[in-house]
């Protein structure tokens, strides 16, 4: 199971870096900022995670090389990513960042459950490793984070995820099940929501 946390962590990862990525370039960001934006994106809610479970060393100093792919990924993207037309970025940031929150808020619900966290705990524990690191990135780039805008559902959208995985768990369903199972219904729930504009009543 610790393998397949870590190969979810590293496509967390993976697609938080890409969003924190284009959100960069789009404040046309030079490569240094880039790479600071897409650090902070893609670190930004484990870093939490740790410090409120208090696990040490930080997963990312545990995992020199978790760092050192983000600093390649910012340097191979560069390229790339600065020629992306507006629509097109608009487009895969907001892909990116749903998978994003999908992968680490079951991540971050598993390690509390680990932790041994009351369950509600470990719900608001893995919303807040999906959507810490998209708060820092909007922030840094002068950006009322997505969170805390009047738009489609976000932060629901982990919650229900969260729920999906620590219910299946309570179930005594396999571990790997439910992980994936979370996932995919926060991402899924999250892309549907910006598909047809879906938001918590006012």
């Amino acid at each position: 199971m610790s393998t397949l946390l870590q190969a979810v962590e590293v496509c967390g990862i993976i697609a938080f870096a890409c969003s924190g990525f284009i959100e960069a370039r789009r404040k046309e960001m030079d490569l240094v900022g880039v790479f600071i934006v897409a650090f902070i994106t893609a670190f930004g809610g484990g870093t939490l995670r740790d410090m409120l479970l208090d696990r040490r060393p930080l997963f990312w100093v545990e995992h020199q090389e978790y760092a050192i792919l983000v600093f390649v990924l910012a340097l191979a993207a560069w390229p790339f990513f600065s020629h992306l037309r507006s629509a097109v970025a608009e487009k895969t940031i907001v892909v990116a960042d749903a998978l994003g929150l999908g992968l680490f808020s079951a991540v971050g619900a598993s390690l509390a459950l680990d932790a041994q966290m009351p369950i509600f705990i470990c719900a608001m524990m893995g919303v807040t490793t999906g959507i810490f690191g998209g708060v820092l990135r909007d922030v840094l780039c002068n950006e009322i984070p997505m969170v805390f805008r009047r738009g489609q559902l976000y932060a629901t959208c982990s919650f229900v995820g969260c729920w999906v995985y620590l219910l299946l768990e309570l179930l005594e369903v396999s571990s790997a099940v439910a992980l994936i199972a979370s996932i995919i219904v926060t991402s899924t729930i999250r892309l549907v929501a910006v598909r047809l504009d879906l938001k918590l009543p006012g």
